[in-house]
């Protein structure tokens, strides 16, 4: 009699499994079968996508960069000294014939007032600009280098331009020719000899600007130059140079 509730309430249980695993089954059939997820790919007409595109053509699109180009007398230009630059004394250069590129050099570095030039040739028209530009006095005083046999500077010429550089009124000045070499170098010779310097001085200085080409014919003309030519004439306005007497 004990026996019997529990077979049947085990029975039951067995047949309430059976019920319930047939009805789960039948319950998952009739289910419509998912696709598998794949994450959303977001295509160009994606909210997203069309929000970013408006804010995109809402911006002011901004002009190529382009380094700005300096003109000559730029703060930031390179300054370059013309060709075989150098001081002679307070006031007063020489060097080669100033380029283009030695422009800046010239007006920020030197701030002359004058230019003496010994070339015969017509001066060049940016050279020109540039003087009138910069209230430069131009003083072309052109002569002939020495070449052998026939061509010889013209005592006349030298004695002229050295009567400028004694001015002090003409400076600051630069003197130069074609390379700053030979002519330059015979006019600052005559220079340094008005000056009183020794001829080895003299000499030494003209070799080391005119090398690797000194001229004999040069060093002759300096050597022979009369310096009362000059002397003789006013010293009103003489700088205050070693050497020179007023």
């Amino acid at each position: 009699m004990e026996i019997f509730p529990m077979m049947l309430i085990k029975s039951s249980w067995h047949g309430l499994d059976r019920s319930f695993v047939m009805a789960m089954r039948a319950t998952a059939q009739a289910l419509p079968v998912s696709e598998p997820f794949h994450p959303k790919e977001e295509d160009d007409d994606s909210d997203f996508v069309m929000a970013m595109r408006a804010t995109a053509q809402a911006l002011p699109v901004s002009e190529p960069f382009h380094p700005k180009e300096e003109d000559d007398d730029s703060e930031y230009e390179e300054l370059i000294p013309p060709e075989n630059f150098a001081m002679i004394e307070k006031g007063l250069y020489r060097s080669g014939f100033p380029k283009k590129k030695n422009f800046a050099f010239l007006k920020k570095c030197i701030g002359l007032k004058s230019i003496l030039t010994l070339v015969l040739e017509d001066y060049p028209l940016a050279n020109s600009e540039f003087n009138r530009l910069h209230g430069i006095k131009l003083l072309q005083f052109g002569v002939p280098g020495n070449k052998e046999p026939f061509v010889d500077i013209p005592e006349d010429g030298i004695v002229a331009a050295l009567s400028a550089v004694l001015d002090k009124r003409n400076h600051p000045m630069l003197i130069h020719c074609n390379k700053g070499k030979h002519r330059t170098g015979c006019l600052v010779g005559a220079l340094r000899k008005v000056q009183k310097w020794a001829f080895s001085s003299i000499f030494d200085e003209y070799i080391r600007f005119s090398a690797p080409k000194p001229r004999m014919m040069d060093q002759q003309f300096i050597e022979l130059f009369n310096t009362e030519r000059v002397t003789k004439n006013s010293k009103e306005h003489w700088p205050q140079w070693p050497g020179l007497q007023h």
